[in-house]
């Protein structure tokens, strides 16, 4: 019976390690972005949306595990708020993938890209703001439900909607880190389950491998970087990354 699992070569692969290397360093110094990144780059090299979302979700189910763990060890999580969250998290997360697994990729292609590029201008419009109101966070739940959907849908999204959303909303930045960062684990998990039953061994690509060495190489330094770089800059250049080849990719994508 022969393997599922892609033949593995490393001029292949060393593309896809470097990107998850870099994309888990900004996800850890910000709290977001891995999914996003990771997801616009594949997207835009013309894989399937399906298959990059299925490949980065099943790469954060050990990412976002590894960041949990810490997360709970070093006291970040609000597990109030956690409950409030994972739940419809999971719910618009399984529907998301069911959506993205029925439609064609040449359709789905241009949303997903779309919807990619507006989450770079919020990343920047939320760069340049950089305003932190404390305040108690009233709209949890729907958030939460969005934020899974958009996350299954676009390949990525969790971090930037939920966190930032809750950060808008005053929540407590090291409590809203800690508390999303280690529900994604659950979100990830269901989505990756749901893209599995669909998509079956189509998921597992040279992508996915490389982002998953490339991103558990990065898991442990995240936190170093988060407290040594400061986070606007990194968050003008992650928006700017996603702007340029989420644009990029709807261009050639209607082209073709």
């Amino acid at each position: 019976m022969e393997s599922c699992l892609p033949e593995l070569h490393l001029a292949e692969i060393l593309p896809f390690i470097l990107v998850g290397f870099a994309a888990q360093l900004v996800d850890g110094a910000l709290g977001m972005a891995f999914g996003v990144i990771s997801t616009t780059l594949l997207v835009s090299r013309g894989v399937d949306p399906a298959v990059a979302s299925a490949s980065v979700h099943a790469v954060e189910v050990f990412t976002t595990g590894a960041s949990g763990i810490s997360h709970t060890i070093h006291g970040n999580v609000n597990w109030r708020l956690f409950r409030r969250i994972v739940i419809p998290g999971i719910i618009g997360g399984v529907l998301g993938a069911y959506v993205l697994t029925q439609i064609s990729a040449a359709t789905a292609r241009p949303f997903v890209l779309s919807y990619l590029t507006a989450i770079g201008f919020y990343l920047l419009w939320r760069a340049i703001r950089h305003q932190q109101r404390h305040k108690n966070p009233r709209l949890v739940e729907p958030l939460g439900l969005v934020g899974g959907f958009l996350d299954a849908a676009g390949g990525g999204g969790w971090g930037p909607v939920v966190t930032s959303n809750l950060l808008a909303q005053g929540a407590h930045p090291r409590k809203v880190i800690g508390t999303v960062n280690t529900a994604e684990f659950f979100i990830a998990l269901t989505i990756s389950a749901t893209f599995l039953v669909s998509l079956k061994a189509e998921a597992f690509t040279t992508a996915m491998a490389g982002l998953l060495i490339g991103g558990l190489a990065a898991a442990p330094v995240g936190a170093l970087v988060a407290k040594r770089l400061p986070t606007r800059p990194l968050l003008i250049l992650v928006s700017i990354v996603l702007i340029l080849t989420s644009a990029y990719g709807i261009y050639t994508s209607l082209r073709g």
